[in-house]
C-alpha cells in the first residue's frame, strides 16, 4: 500500500485486539444452538470473528430448518442477553498492562485512536475495563448498516476523528477486519490471526509493536 501520509490515528478492533470476550461469544453462542438443536462447535465459531450478530446467526443456522426473521430476531436478542451477562465479569484487570501502557503512549504522540468494532457492545466493554477515556471515538454496531468486511465501521471511524482513511491505521485480529481495511484505503495491520494474513500491510505478534505506527511515514 503506498500512502504519502504520517499515520495520524489508529483505529482498532474491541474483541480480540483490545480485550479478549471471545470465550464469552462462544459460550453464549454455544448455549443458543444447544436449546434449539443445532451443531456448534470451535470451528463454526472461529467463522465468526469480526462478523456482526446477526450474520453470525445466519452462520449458525446454515444447516439447521427454516427459521423465521421474527425468530431469527428473538435469539439474536437472547444471545445478546446471554453475552452482556456474562460481559458483566469483565474488568480492568482483563486487559494486559501492555494494551493500557501503549495507549497511555499513543496519547502522549497525540495520535488519535478510536474503535471500530461490528460489536453492538462496544461502548459497554469499554466501560467495564476502564478504557473509555483513552478513546477519541467509537464506531460499532450501532451506527454501521453493514458489518466487515464492508469498510463502513473502519470508514465511520475515520470521519469520527476528521482524519482520511490514508491518515489511519487499521489492527485487526480477524482477516475479515484486515479485508475491510483494505477496502476502505487504510493501512492494515494484522495481529493475532491475522499477524498470518498475506494481506496485512504489517504483521505483529504483540501489542507493543503499536508503537511502531506512531512514526511510519509510508
Amino acid at each position: 500500500m503506498n500512502v504519502n501520509h504520517t499515520i495520524k490515528g489508529i483505529i482498532f478492533d474491541l474483541d480480540g485486539v483490545i480485550v479478549y470476550t471471545d470465550e464469552m461469544h462462544y459460550r453464549a453462542w454455544k448455549h443458543i444452538a444447544d436449546r434449539i438443536g443445532v451443531e456448534f462447535n470451535r470451528d463454526i465459531n472461529n467463522r465468526l470473528r469480526g462478523v456482526s450478530r446477526m450474520e453470525s446467526l445466519e452462520i449458525i443456522l446454515e444447516n439447521a430448518k427454516p427459521v423465521s426473521d421474527a425468530e431469527k430476531l428473538a435469539l439474536s436478542d437472547e444471545k445478546n442477553a446471554i453475552y452482556k451477562k456474562l460481559l458483566e465479569s469483565l474488568s480492568e484487570k482483563d486487559v494486559d498492562s501492555d494494551v493500557r501502557r501503549v495507549l497511555r503512549e499513543l496519547k502522549k504522540r497525540n495520535i488519535k485512536l478510536a474503535i471500530g468494532s461490528s460489536s453492538k457492545n462496544a461502548g459497554f466493554i469499554l466501560k467495564q475495563i476502564k478504557l473509555t477515556d483513552f478513546f477519541d471515538a467509537v464506531s460499532d454496531g450501532n451506527n454501521i448498516e453493514k458489518s466487515k468486511p464492508d469498510p463502513e465501521v473502519f470508514l465511520k471511524a475515520a470521519e469520527f476523528l476528521k482524519l482520511m482513511p490514508s491518515e489511519c491505521a487499521v489492527v485487526e485480529d480477524a482477516y475479515a477486519g484486515i479485508d475491510a481495511a483494505k477496502a476502505g484505503g487504510f493501512y492494515s495491520v494484522g495481529i493475532g490471526a491475522a499477524s498470518a494474513y498475506d494481506k496485512a500491510d504489517m504483521k505483529i505478534h504483540r501489542f507493543s509493536e503499536v508503537l511502531k505506527l506512531a512514526t511510519l511515514k509510508k
